[in-house]
């Protein structure tokens, strides 16, 4: 396991001065009839990265922290150690891919973070060396880190707490560090629980390194789903991935974004494009009947981006 449930117990206590115990909520849908929404989208950054990165601050002594931190992110996770290291009064810096949506980048500098925007291969050689040239700051990973994954598993105590006899959950997958976190949790405390990734098309490598049984690098496509999705999953991650979960539920690029206007409809929800995935996922009925969950990890989409998308669909 890569985290044990005193972690994510003591992951609880960590965050609890910075973190929303977010809401679960039935989705207003007939199809499947008990489908639940773990509200990701209402934490201060609009994102559940937020738990990672506030435990992480917690956990690393005051003289690495003023030393400033790092991390490597499309948007979520920098928003989520920027606002951290504001209210520790500390330098943030953020690798970011060329692609990231202004919105987030925007955000981050908001919170004073300083950006660097990088070709796609620099930014994830990022992930891989756990540092930037020229930066000089303590590397906060996005997601291969036991301290992120112990915030994240804080999720699966709410849900239990909250729906305890939830028959599956549906998670997306982006590192693997909110899945492989909640998983954990729940394979220890509720072990009959399915528990499914959900991906984008345009950059499914868990679907494939699960089919070959082995780390795959697939195409990367950039979309609107830009808080999931990449060329690979990190070795160490598929490990976990591989033991932890039932399966990876691949959705549609026209899915997501109906997925995106089903919530807004229903439940009067912004979703940004990776929660979506989450969502048309545990309605396409591969997760499964019974009470299903899907997470909504993010809201953080560019609003007129988010208009056009239902609007078309």
């Amino acid at each position: 396991m890569p985290i044990s449930v005193a972690q994510a117990e003591k992951a609880r206590r960590n965050i609890a001065a910075v973190v929303f115990r977010t809401p679960l909520v039935r989705c207003n849908v007939d199809d499947p009839a008990d489908l639940y929404l773990k509200l990701e989208n209402l934490q201060p950054i609009g994102s559940f990265k937020i738990r990672g990165a506030a435990n992480v601050t917690a956990l690393i002594p005051r003289e690495q922290l003023d030393r400033g931190v790092l991390t490597a992110s499309a948007g979520n996770m920098a928003q989520g150690v920027a606002f951290c290291a504001r209210r520790l009064g500390i330098k943030a810096t953020v690798v970011a891919p060329e692609t990231a949506p202004a919105t987030k980048i925007l955000a981050v500098e908001r919170m004073g973070g300083r950006v660097i925007k990088a070709p796609f291969a620099e930014w994830w050689q990022t992930f891989e060396k756990r540092s930037y040239p020229g930066i000089d700051a303590t590397f906060i990973h996005a997601f291969d880190d036991p301290r992120v994954m112990a915030g994240n598993g804080t999720i699966a105590l709410e849900l239990l707490e909250d729906l305890p006899d939830l028959d599956a959950v549906v998670i997306p997958f982006g590192g693997g560090g909110l899945s492989c976190g909640i998983a954990a949790v729940l394979r220890a405390l509720a072990p009959k629980v399915r528990i499914y990734a959900a991906e984008i098309e345009t950059a499914a490598p868990l679907a494939a390194s699960l089919a070959a049984g082995k780390p795959r690098t697939v195409e990367y496509q950039p979309s609107f789903v830009d808080g999931i999705g990449s060329k690979m999953v990190f070795p160490n991650m598929f490990e976990h991935a591989r033991k932890l979960l039932d399966g990876s539920l691949v959705v549609t690029l026209n899915e997501a974004a109906r997925a995106m206007k089903l919530v807004a409809e229903r439940n009067r929800i912004i979703v940004e494009g990776a929660a979506a995935c989450a969502v048309a996922a545990a309605r396409s009925g591969r997760a499964g009947s019974g009470k299903i969950v899907a997470i909504v990890s993010g809201g953080n989409i560019d609003l007129d981006k988010f208009a056009q998308l239902v609007t078309q669909n």
